[in-house]
């Protein structure tokens, strides 16, 4: 018989062809093989991961116990200082924590669930750190990170827990767990100091530097033994990404485009359902765009316009603003 044309699964207009087969579908439907089907994205898992096996308690217990099979071994980097070694803490230290993942790892992409830092301060010293963290989620420059609210609009905080060690140590943790997870390439570091209080009336102010002080305070000297990142890898195929991202020039079949399109709609959402707490979400997939399958500027901005036009032809769309992360 004919094609019915009409709305819903009907079609939009038959295969100039072939009049028993659908040549275009209707808002909402995708063609397959000359029938419209309901558009409906399959798994992202082949492109890429963003589940661990493990659930909620497991990941909590995991995390309290500081379990190594949690632990992402990540590069130290630092002009200002060195692991194990005491430093003056006067002045502001920065060191950053990255994976490299474009040169070994291009076919992972990371979720940080947590870092812990062991410091240790000289017996009596007045001071405690202070630690201001920034993500860069996939890579790229420090004005492409952004900064870990800490102890903010319900966002975690630092816990602080005493090592039995010869001196002053305690393990600073900030744990994130599955609620506040996210992905992260590069920690950006800042260690600063201020003097304890017990009153709570000048705990927020720092003193850099230090030395400018009460001069009957004792500063003493600070290292960081060690630093462990808690999170977990998964599977990132950038090449069947890149190949999505042809198809919205050159498809494959009739249908393929808008599959495609589908395809990353759903990626994209689920990348930046996963940026920090605030009024709008950051653009991760913008980010993973850039830096991790290497487009340009003009690229990313091409793929965003055919995603917003295509998402407003879907019934039901729901479209949202972003905040632009990397250039």
């Amino acid at each position: 018989p004919p094609c019915s044309v009409g709305e819903g699964s009907a079609c939009a207009t038959c295969a100039p062809d072939n009049h028993t087969r659908c040549g275009s579908c209707n808002p909402g439907f995708a063609l397959t093989q000359g029938v419209c089907r309901p558009m409906v994205a399959d798994s992202t898992e082949n492109y890429l991961g963003f589940e661990t096996d493990l659930h909620d308690l497991e990941l909590g217990y995991l995390l309290q116990r500081a379990d190594r099979r949690l632990e992402v071994h990540a590069i130290f980097i630092s002009n200002d200082m060195r692991l194990n070694s005491w430093f003056d803490p006067s002045w502001r230290k920065r060191m950053l924590l990255t994976l490299k993942s474009n040169k070994y790892k291009s076919n992972m992409v990371h979720m940080l669930l947590g870092i812990s830092l062991q410091i240790c301060l000289t017996k009596n010293s007045t001071l405690e750190p202070v630690l201001t963290l920034y993500i860069n989620p996939f890579g790229g420059s420090h004005s492409e990170s952004w900064y870990i609210p800490v102890n903010e609009n319900n966002f975690p905080d630092w816990q602080a827990t005493k090592l039995d060690l010869p001196f002053e140590c305690y393990n600073w943790t900030l744990t994130l767990g599955n609620k506040w997870k996210t992905f992260f390439e590069t920690i950006h570091i800042y260690l600063r100091s201020r003097i304890k209080t017990h009153d709570g009336v000048n705990d927020s102010i720092y003193y850099e530097p230090l030395e400018m002080a009460d001069p009957v305070r004792n500063l003493g000297y600070m290292k960081i033994n060690s630093i462990q990142v808690f999170g977990y890898s998964m599977h990132f195929d950038p090449e069947a990404i890149r190949d999505l991202i042809l198809q919205l020039d050159y498809p494959y079949t009739q249908g393929s485009q808008d599959t495609a399109m589908l395809q990353l709609l759903e990626i994209r959402d689920r990348v930046n359902r996963l940026s920090p707490p605030g009024q709008q979400r950051l653009d991760l997939f913008a980010c993973l765009l850039r830096h991790r399958l290497k487009l340009t500027a003009s690229e990313v901005v091409r793929i965003h316009a055919s995603l917003q036009a295509f998402s407003l032809r879907l019934p039901n769309s729901v479209d949202y603003e972003t905040t632009k992360l990397c250039s």
